[in-house]
Parts: C-alpha cells; structure tokens; sequence
C-alpha cells in the first residue's frame, strides 16, 4: 500500500486536493461550534430563572428540518414561553458569543433551522391568539403559532388570514421572516406584506416595537430578513372576511403556454387565486379560484377564451390522442392516470365542499401538501423571476430536472408587489426578485422522491444546476440560505452583500443570532 505524504496525513482534510478535480465541493450541512463558553452561558440563564433543556432526548427531536437532509445536534433547547425570556437569553448570547438559532414549524430544507452544537430557540410556546379586531379587520398574535391554528380562531368570528403559506404548519413569524407565498398571492402580496406592526427582540436582547410608522428600519429589515436581525414574538396583521372559494382547473400539455397563460391572469387580475402544479411535462394544470361569483362570471365572459388550457373532457381526448399515437409510453399514462385519480379528489374532499365551493381551503391545500409533496426528505430549489425572465427560467428548470428525477413536481405562482424598492427597503436583499416590478414570479422545482434513495451529492449537484439559472440569468431566490448561501454574493454582488452584512454586523456584534442562514 502506497504511504500517504506526510503533509496529506497532517492535513485537517486528509484528501489530495486534485483527487476530486473539476468536482465543486459544497458545505452540505450547518457547520458545528465548538462549545466554548457554553457551561457559563447556561450558569448564568440559570441564575436568572431560566432552563436550558440539555437532555439528550429533548435534543434529538430537533437533529434536522423539514428538508431532512441536513443534520446537527442542538446542545441545549429553549422552548421561549415570553419576549422576556429571549430578551436575556439573547444577551446572554452575545456575552458569551453562543450561536442561538430560532426555529418555528421547522420546515426549512436547507438546515436554516438547525442548531448544530448550540442552543435551539423553539418559539412554540408562543403560540396564543392576543387580540382580533373585527372592525378594524386585524389580529394580533404570538409568532410561534401555525397559520392552521391562527385560522381555526380566526374561523369562529367569520373571518381569515390573507396571505399564508400552503404549509399551514409554518409558523406565523418563520413565515413573516422569509415572505410567505400563497395562490392568492398574485392579489394580495406576500404573507410579509400583511403585516402591520410586530414585536422584536433584537440580537443584543432588546424589546423593541415596530412598524412603517415606528422604527421603520427595523421592521423593514426584519421582514424578509431571513432572521437575521431580531426573533418577532407578536404580529399584528390584516386579516379578512371569510369566505368559501369555487377552484377551477385548466390542463395544458404545453410547460410554455401554461406560464405564458399564468402570466397573463396575474397581470390582468382575472382571479382571486392563481398556481401552476405540474404531474409530467405533458399533464400541466393551472389553478384558477373565486372569492365571488361575480369574479367567476367575469372570468369566464372575458377571459376564458384567451387561455389555452383545456377543461377535464377535452385534455382527457387530447391525451388519449396522444398515448394511441405513443403506445411505447402506456407507463406514462398510467401514472399520470393514478396521480389524477389519487390527487384531483383530495383537492375537493366532500368533507369540505358545499353547494361546489370549498369552505375550508387551510385543510384542503395543507393536507394535499403533506400527502403528495410531504416525506422524509425534501429539496425543494426555487428561482424567483421579473416577468420577463420566467417562462424561460421555468423550462430551464425544467429540463434539470428531467436529468436528475423520474418524477417531480413544478409549483408556479405570481406576487403582486407593493411600494417601489425605495420606499420598501426589505426587498433588497431578500426573494423578491430585483428587477421585477408590479409583479414578481416564483418556481419551485421538487423532486417526487418516493422511495428511491439518493446521495446528498446527487441532491446537491441538482440543486446547483438550478441555482447556476438563477446566477445567469440574474433572478433571485425564495430559498436563498443553509447550504445554497455561497451563490448569494454571485446572485446580489458583493457591494450589496457587504452592505447587508454590515448592518448585521452592527446589530448583531457577536454574530450570534441565526448563523450559517446566510453570513
């Protein structure tokens, strides 16, 4: 057996560096710390009425995220039960340079969430309903509660939430930090853009009020700011009426007709709810749904013959034109046969159906998500587009994954945007794209895993290759921390980068708060 040399034996990586040439190599999980200063930050929680949770069985139900890929054993949990407990726990942070990383619903997929050897904020239990203003139409609420549980209680005056995720399990400050996307929101924003005022506690332990008319650079920060510049522990946000909701499909076998045709519902606000879920290239759907039936009406008299899509009976001939003409592919259909049989049915349960409407789309919509899309493993890599770029980065993505997966699913969905980017700082640095304007994009581009297994460096070297789209053809991200951070500085720049690091800096001298997220 050949000796290794002895500079390669005394390497921390004991690997020859051109043994993996032309092979990019990435962090594919948070990095570790190293403990020091841990036994005197707990010392002193302690002294203060505090108790970190540093049992090992505690411990172990937060080694990963929703995303199940990446992996790291907290030191020690704090279930957060008031701000005032984050508020000293923060400080004490900082004093003793403790990484604190905050975790709602736990449903990122890049390891975001994941505290690896440090301390792990659980904001669930903080999980109470404050105040709701019926007249005013608000509601003000702890952040570690689920949209599904914000709903429930907002359901019993009549009343909804505007913009949540499709995941009701997402909490509802998880979801404020990062932006939140629904299928309404072509109409009304972004989960973020809901919100009126919030409480933070700041990285150095500060309890601070915020909102566009009190400190304004902090709200506008946090929103959207990835947890980078405070843990909010209240919302106050716009809430609505109530009401049932009549959902229509159109299938397209055409990946460009039906972006083509999503674009033009969004931009002409044809609808009150708009998403593309695709099953194959060639069994595309798009999502069209009512508030009313005035707007159902006006859809159907103005708009439904300049879209290509066709209704159920008409696709069901197209593609048994097709298949007659493609016997070679009758697995194909099968499948397509067997997911329209398994999942259409789930999107319109009798349970949840009166007179043809829908009467609790949180149900409907979060159920489906963790039957079909939900497992023990989840990738998920986005390119959020202007306009202009999103049919092509679309059918870029596309074609990525056809190379890597047999089967995956495409979810597509507009954001009507609010203010320019001078009055609305946060979306500097953040998913909106930086140069769409009235309305921007999003893709999300998910493998249907099953039960295949594949390695991290399969999954990785996917993931790149979307990313890679999102760098060429300069678009922004949802998902743009854990392990995809090194493409951040390529996608903004560094003067933008720097600039935000700067100001995370400033507020967060020991860098303690949510590391790994993106600096």
């Amino acid at each position: 057996m050949t000796e290794l040399p002895q500079s390669i034996k005394n390497s921390p990586d004991p690997v020859p560096p051109d043994s993996l040439k032309g092979v990019p190599r990435q962090q594919t999980n948070p990095s570790r710390w190293n403990g020091d200063g841990w036994e005197a930050f707990v010392a002193e929680l302690v002294s203060q009425g505090i108790t970190i949770n540093q049992g090992l069985a505690n411990r172990s139900g937060y080694i990963t995220d929703g995303g199940g890929i990446a992996m790291g054993l907290p030191r020690g949990v704090l279930v957060a039960r008031s701000p005032e407990d984050i508020a000293t726990t923060l400080k004490a942070a900082q004093k003793y340079k403790v990484p604190v990383s905050v975790r709602g619903g736990g449903l990122t997929t890049e390891g975001e969430c994941i505290s690896f050897g440090a301390l792990q904020l659980d904001m669930r239990g903080m999980s109470n309903v404050i105040h709701i203003d019926e007249t005013n139409l608000t509601v003000r609420t702890e952040a570690g509660i689920y949209w599904h549980s914000l709903a429930e209680a907002l359901r019993r005056r009549g009343l909804d939430y505007i913009s949540a995720p499709l995941n009701m399990t997402s909490s509802v400050g998880g979801t404020l930090g990062v932006g939140g996307i629904d299928i309404n929101s072509p109409k009304f924003g972004c989960s973020a853009d809901q919100a009126i005022a919030l409480r933070v506690v700041t990285p150095t332990g500060e309890i601070v009020e915020c909102s566009e008319q009190e400190n304004t650079e902090l709200f506008e920060r946090v929103l959207l700011g990835y947890g980078q510049f405070g843990v909010i522990t209240e919302a106050t946000l716009k809430i609505r009426p109530f009401t049932p909701i009549t959902m229509h499909y159109f299938y397209y076998s055409s990946l460009r007709e039906s972006v083509e045709d999503l674009r033009f519902l969004v931009e002409e606000e044809a609808a009150d709810y708009l998403g593309i879920l695709t099953m194959l290239d060639r069994a595309i759907n798009l999502l069209v749904a009512f508030d009313s039936d005035e707007k159902e009406r006006e859809f159907f008299n103005k708009y439904r013959k300049r879209i290509k899509g066709h209704g159920e009976i008409g696709f069901a001939l197209h593609m048994a034109a097709h298949y007659a003409l493609h016997p070679w592919r009758v697995k194909e259909a099968l499948y397509l046969l067997e997911r329209k049989r398994s999942l259409l049915p789930e999107l319109s349960p009798p349970g949840h159906m009166q007179e043809g409407k829908i009467i609790d789309r949180t149900v409907v919509f979060s159920r489906a998500v963790w039957k079909f899309w939900g497992g023990k493993k989840m990738i998920i890599p986005d390119l959020a587009t202007s306009s202009e770029k999103f049919a092509e980065a679309v059918e870029k993505g596309n074609e990525v994954c056809r190379r890597y997966f047999p089967h995956y699913t495409l979810y597509c969905v507009g954001i009507k945007l609010f203010g320019s980017f001078e009055s609305r700082p946060r979306y500097e640095l953040s998913c909106i794209p930086p140069d769409a304007h009235d309305f921007g994009y999003g893709c999300e581009f998910e493998p249907m895993l099953g039960n295949h297994n594949y390695s991290r460096d399969h999954f990785q070297s996917f993931k790149n290759e979307i990313y890679d789209i999102g760098v060429d053809m300069g678009t922004s991200y949802y998902r743009f921390g854990g392990m995809m951070k090194g493409y951040i500085r390529r996608a903004f720049g560094d003067e933008l980068v720097d600039k935000h690091l700067a100001m995370k800096q400033k507020a967060d001298p020991a860098m303690i708060l949510n590391p790994d997220v993106i600096f």
